[in-house]
């Protein structure tokens, strides 16, 4: 038996783990155990059903797969049961369990319900997906234990419709997932909200640093429970690391799941694409394959599972979404079709087997490219895995073989129905042929397995990928052949990943019996094998034609390719030999190296060379003065000193009186634009005429002349006067409508805040 340890209130102590035994417990959950086929508890189980611990908050931590939610189901139950071990009317809630997924937290609902189902439990679950509407009267017609998802049992907590003042416990189920996915906030808040008085459990695989301030912060005295081991985690699981080529990814797939023929397996993929994509895959070929990943809706995503539990389903593939928690009774086999992000990730994918005692599988497919990473995951997680090749094609049919000798049937006793109909078989056919046939339909009704290339180590790229027994620069003689043409060229859009499988259903033959396929402008080449032209031309019939109308034509010979001939590939340029660079005879790197200045005689200091120019005059200087544009600034003179080259700067002097005439002020000679270009200015009083002077009769205001409407002075135009201008419309977008009065039609006016107070 493995060992725990229990840490009670600072102090470590080692518990040996005897025989474990139903120890003294509610007599209904004590019925329901047994109902379920429990005889003993597992180590996590047993210790939080430890008396000492009735009532104290707890932090538990063990390997996922160790029987978690039944262990806590048993440590609320004398929190929250009355004393002969039932629930009274269901009101408002009394316990509250959270987990992090919608799967978990319904497979939780359903653990629980057979667990308090003696009790006369109400259960009640608030998880994201599902009709909100329903899940409110479902609370309030009332509810013992409520399962829920963080996210959404907060917006029931702000809505009013979930009411925590009776919870008396509290259960965090794989607490460091939710803090993972961003629920801290939301679990604080939520426990804010719950009475003080309440337990609270946290259960987790790990207690990282987060964990453990959670618990200080929301726990009072929490009694941490950790069952440990001196063996490695996992022990019911058979770590399998398989090495394949890059590029048989898929088909080492399909093999594995054929050679381990589980009743249940799951397929990991990183990516939600990758989960389509293998999912057509595995359903093309045969499988009972449904597929879980977060694009689907939650009622997807549980018929996916229900399937699985059915038996309708076989194999699931799935994202991380289905890595904790998830508990599938008959599951015996996961597939790591992309290896995890990390160690932790990879030991919760392969907790999804070997639970509660039973055993299982988990195979890594390990391409080429990725095996120093699958080495890391497997080290980091202090995993041992047997390292191979997946299953070949004869190991998967060799494995058929005997799952059908073993098969319990051949020891099962027939009715006389059957007796007679066998013994009708027995006088049409042979004994051997009708086991024969019965050897055909049994591996009939199973998917047929792949041809796996060889697993080298290192590049992958000596040999070509599909047929890695063949050589680039040695390729294998394919025999005595006929030539056949086919209607359809490359103006046809011809390719031969379509024209090969065509050839192959039409004329009843396998590819490998098919040898060169040459793809001209009009017309199509193809060589098949010399013993399957008889069968081939049978399957063809007369007429000579294939799918979409095209005609197939027997050739005398090979077929005389055109200039073209066939497509250039990348080997047919490896097989060239490398132009070699040019001739030209280069120098020694001794004879090209650097040589350095003669340095014997010091160059002349700036001192020197400044005392050794002559001043020039200004006029010297205007002179020598390049006549360009200002943007080319004249730049300073420069001597040579041997080797050395120096700028010399000229001294300044000051610019001669004589070079220009004195600057004369406004008061010695000055003359404005008054004094010559135009008359002096003259005010308004010294002889400024207004407009009333000249141009029109001065203004008379109302009272000396003006006479309005009423006086009968003013009159409008005359009726049918013709204007100028014609009547504007506001139909008329040619021109712009200014409405009498008013502002350019389409400028509205702009509009002005109310002032501020």
């Amino acid at each position: 038996m493995e060992p725990n340890c229990r840490m009670h209130l600072g102090r470590t102590i080692e518990v040996s783990v005897r025989k474990l035994t139903m120890k003294p417990m509610i007599q209904t959950l004590a019925d329901a155990l047994a109902k379920q086929g429990y005889e003993t508890l597992t180590p996590v189980q047993d210790e939080v059903t430890n008396p000492e611990f009735e009532g104290k908050d707890l932090l538990v931590s063990a390997q996922t797969g160790s029987g978690k939610t039944v262990g806590f189901g048993l440590a609320i139950g004398p929190t929250i049961l009355t004393e002969d071990g039932t629930f009274g009317p269901a009101a408002r809630p009394l316990a509250l369990v959270i987990a992090p997924t919608r799967e978990l937290a319904l497979q939780v609902k359903r653990e629980l319900q057979w667990l308090y189902a003696g009790a006369g439990v109400t259960m009640a679950s608030c998880v994201g997906g599902m009709d909100m509407r329903d899940e409110r009267r479902t609370l309030e017609r009332g509810a013992h234990i409520v399962v829920a998802t963080p996210g959404r049992l907060k917006d029931h907590v702000m809505r009013g419709s979930m009411d925590m003042s009776e919870i008396r416990a509290i259960v965090l189920d794989e607490a460091d997932e939710m803090l993972d996915l961003g629920f801290r906030e939301d679990l604080e808040f939520i426990l804010g909200e719950a009475p003080e008085t309440r337990r609270t459990l946290m259960f987790s695989a790990t207690v990282p640093a987060a964990i453990a301030k959670l618990a200080k912060s929301y726990q009072k005295n929490a009694v941490r429970v950790q069952t440990v081991s001196k063996e490695s985690q996992h022990t019911d699981i058979e770590y399998r690391a398989l090495n394949v080529a890059n590029h048989d990814i898929d088909s080492a797939i399909i093999n594995t799941l054929r050679y381990y023929d589980a009743p249940n397996a799951i397929v990991f993929c990183n990516t939600r694409a990758m989960v389509t994509r293998l999912t057509t895959r595995l359903s093309n070929r045969g499988f009972q394959v449904v597929a879980l990943s977060g694009e689907l809706s939650q009622q997807e995503r549980s018929h996916a599972l229900q399937a699985m539990r059915d038996g309708r389903a076989r194999v699931c593939v799935a994202t991380d979404v289905a890595a904790r928690g998830i508990d599938l009774p008959n599951l015996e086999l996961v597939v790591h079709a992309e290896l995890p992000t990390n160690a932790e990730t990879l030991l919760h994918r392969s907790g999804r087997t070997g639970r509660a005692g039973r055993k299982g599988v988990s195979a890594l497919i390990v391409p080429a490219k990725m095996k120093r990473r699958g080495q890391n995951l497997l080290t980091w997680g202090k995993l041992e895995a047997t390292w191979a090749t997946p299953p070949s094609a004869d190991d998967v049919v060799n494995r058929d073989r005997e799952r059908l000798l073993d098969d319990p049937i051949w020891a099962e006793t027939f009715n006389e129905d059957e007796v007679l109909f066998a013994s009708k078989l027995l006088e049409l056919h042979a004994p051997e042929t009708i086991a024969a046939a019965y050897l055909r339909l049994y591996a009939g009704k199973q998917s047929a397995p792949e041809d796996l290339s060889e697993y080298k180590e290192g590049p992958q790229s000596a040999a070509r990928a599909d047929r890695p027994d063949r050589s680039p620069k040695e390729r294998k003689e394919f025999g005595p052949s006929k030539w056949f043409s086919v209607d359809v060229g490359r103006e046809g859009k011809a390719e031969a990943r379509w024209l090969l499988p065509m050839i192959c259903t039409a004329g009843g033959i396998t590819k490998s019996e098919i040898g060169a396929i040459r793809i001209q402008p009009n017309e199509t080449f193809v060589e098949i094998s010399e013993p399957a032209v008889a069968g081939f031309l049978k399957s063809v019939g007369k007429d000579m034609s294939l799918e979409n109308q095209a005609k197939l034509t027997a050739l005398d010979g090979p077929p005389q390719l055109g200039e073209r001939g066939p497509r250039v590939t990348k080997r047919d340029y490896d097989d060239k030999p490398r132009a070699p660079r040019d001739d030209k005879p280069r120098a020694p790197r001794e004879e090209r190296a650097y040589k350095p200045r003669d340095t014997s005689t010091p160059p002349p200091s700036a001192q020197e060379n400044v005392a050794a120019i002559e001043p020039m005059s200004a006029e010297e200087r205007r002179a020598a003065k390049p006549r360009h544009k200002k943007s080319n600034f004249a730049k300073p003179e420069r001597r040579d000193h041997g080797d050395a080259v120096v700028a010399i700067k000229k001294p300044y002097k000051a610019r001669d009186d004589e070079s220009r005439p004195a600057y004369k002020g406004k008061s010695e000679g000055y003359k404005g634009k008054a004094d010559g270009a135009k008359p002096a200015y003259k005010g308004k009083s010294e002889g400024y005429k207004g407009k009333s002077d000249d141009a029109k009769p001065a203004y008379k205001g109302k009272s000396e002349g003006y006479k309005g409407k009423s006086d009968g002075g003013f009159k409008g135009k005359p009726a049918g006067a013709a204007s100028g201008k014609p009547k504007p419309k506001a139909s008329d977008t040619s021109k712009r409508f200014v409405p009498p009065g008013g502002k350019p039609a389409g400028r509205a006016a702009p509009k002005r805040s109310a002032p501020k107070r």
